[in-house]
């Protein structure tokens, strides 16, 4: 297939974002940050700069607060020692010609007291456990704890944090930064009914409960100008045991609330029953990145068909990305792509990282 032909490699122009393709990373935890000093690995800069021909790179989720870590070797972004290690990633992904985005991401009642300082307890909207499945630690697989019930204070707190997170991002040299609603995690554990059982302002209606997500989104935009912020959701995602009652009602309100703010993009997964990609672009004057989050890789065929059915404007790959650094140069030759090695993916050094060849032989 030529250049001229698929929607990816198409450049793409907004207010706010100059891509030399519509082919964007999306967020994927690796685990090999220090699990003591959470700083990035020496690898990470290799890993991203191998990258830069993606469209725009959304890193691996960072934490904004030490009870927001998931699991080992989650990298942070809170003290100077990790905003250098990132500036190093920047730096290596900018001198390749790429564009960077930090995930700003905080799990909620996603860890466990092992994975948190002083064995303290996960913090969650509501103390409601996860009981379906283990967590992954250091010390294996273990069963959910019930997390504690943020207080008001905490939650503005976190919103807060969020927000001098962010600009440390900046400081760490990064275009600018994803705040992490989907996939069960903090943000979305507060604008779903079943995780968010508070009779305060962040809860007890719909406007109660997106109020989190829409003062943290306009906390880190007020902080670093919306034109540097994007939003990571999932409306209708099951995933982490979240049941969202209504996501068309839930998703519509808040994509509504956060319009006018003049965001850099929504990123949106599809995944469960609702289809949001269809419902929510009609309401986003901005630039829409679209993901599937389905058993299998996603297909370039599927991430063309999105653009070709005006659905989105940037497709992310996840997990083609782990195992094909340069997955525009084969989207653009038609080539065939590595597969990922499943138990390489969290954790561990370069092997899995940064070894996948890319098409001229060439690797780390």
């Amino acid at each position: 297939m030529s250049h001229t032909q698929s929607p990816l490699l198409q450049p793409y122009q907004s207010d706010h974002l100059r891509l030399p393709n519509r082919i964007a990373m999306a967020p994927m935890t690796r685990g090999r940050a220090d699990d003591v000093t959470a700083v990035p690995s020496p690898l990470t800069k290799t890993y991203y700069a191998q990258r830069a021909d993606a469209g725009l790179i959304v890193t691996e989720g960072i934490w904004p607060d030490r009870l927001g870590k998931g699991g080992p070797g989650i990298p942070g972004l809170v003290d100077d020692a990790q905003v250098a290690g990132w500036r190093e990633v920047t730096g290596a992904v900018h001198a390749a010609g790429g564009r960077i985005f930090a995930q700003l991401w905080h799990v909620g009642r996603m860890t466990h007291p092992v994975t948190l300082p002083d064995g303290e307890l996960p913090v969650a909207p509501s103390p409601v456990r996860i009981a379906s499945e283990p967590i992954y630690t250091r010390e294996g697989s273990l069963d959910h704890v019930t997390p504690r019930a943020m207080t008001t204070a905490e939650a503005d707190a976190l919103i807060a944090a969020f927000a001098a997170e962010a600009r440390n991002a900046i400081r760490a040299g990064f275009d600018g930064v994803e705040v992490h609603g989907a996939n069960g995690y903090l943000i979305q554990q507060f604008l779903a009914e079943n995780t968010n059982l508070r009779d305060d302002r962040f809860g007890g209606s719909r406007n109660g409960r997106l109020r989190f997500a829409v003062e943290a989104v306009e906390a880190v935009a007020a902080e670093i100008g919306p034109e540097r912020v994007g939003l990571r959701i999932s409306p209708d995602n099951p995933e982490n045991e979240i049941a969202e009652e209504d996501p068309q009602g839930t998703y519509r309100s808040l994509v509504s609330a956060l319009a006018p703010l003049g965001l850099a993009y929504l990123h949106v997964i599809e995944r469960g029953a609702y289809g949001a990609l269809a419902d929510l672009r009609p309401l986003w004057p901005g630039t829409l990145i679209a993901n599937f989050n389905g058993p299998e890789p996603t297909t370039r065929r599927a991430g063309e068909g999105v653009l070709d059915a005006g659905l989105a404007d940037v497709f992310s790959f996840g997990r083609l990305f782990i195992s094909n650094p340069d997955l525009p140069a084969r989207i653009a030759a038609d080539a065939p792509f590595n597969r990922h090695v499943e138990h390489l993916v969290y954790g561990g050094g370069a092997e899995g990282y940064i070894d996948y060849p890319a098409l001229d032989g060439a690797s780390a």
